[in-house]
């Protein structure tokens, strides 16, 4: 497997929207069973559609630093990176990987280059947020196997 990380660029955008929704099903699936029909359905009534919105938004934010990453020319991931305006975090906005190349340690690879874009910014302090529901679990194993700390929030739902 020949893995290289490059910036975005423009082009990329459509394949970056296909593989998020397609890497980030499950994790909609998985909140829907921990919510229920009723807030998932007020929360994301289309995910799909604020889904894609979110990542084209992201994409072309110019604030935001995108990286994607190739496999053998394939495009199978990217990520998302900004910092705070106090400059003492840099957060990792978004990261997907295309789940034709998830297990093969390209979030991880992603999660890494992240980090090290933060350090090399100058923040002292890495960021990244996830679900805490079984179809996040992926992320939180790449998450702490890079060295991140978990703090356990908690936010409650209702619909109304």
């Amino acid at each position: 497997m020949s893995l290289r990380i490059r910036d975005f660029a423009a082009e990329d955008l459509a394949s970056i929207v296909r593989l998020s929704l397609r890497a980030w099903e499950p994790n909609f699936v998985s909140t829907r069973e921990v919510l229920g029909p009723d807030i998932d359905a007020a929360l994301h009534p289309n995910w799909r559609a604020f889904q894609q919105a979110s990542v084209e938004a992201v994409c072309t934010d110019p604030t935001m630093h995108v990286s994607v990453a190739e496999v053998d020319a394939d495009l199978a991931g990217f990520v998302a990176v900004n910092l705070h305006d106090d400059g003492r975090i840099g957060e990792v906005v978004m990261l997907a990987v295309d789940p034709e190349h998830q297990g093969r340690g390209v979030g991880t690879e992603l999660t890494e280059f992240a980090l090290l874009w933060i350090k090399d910014a100058g923040a002292p302090v890495a960021m990244i947020g996830t679900g805490g529901d079984r179809g996040h679990a992926p992320a939180r194993r790449t998450y702490e196997k890079a060295g991140l700390t978990l703090l356990p929030l908690a936010r409650y739902f209702k619909k109304l």
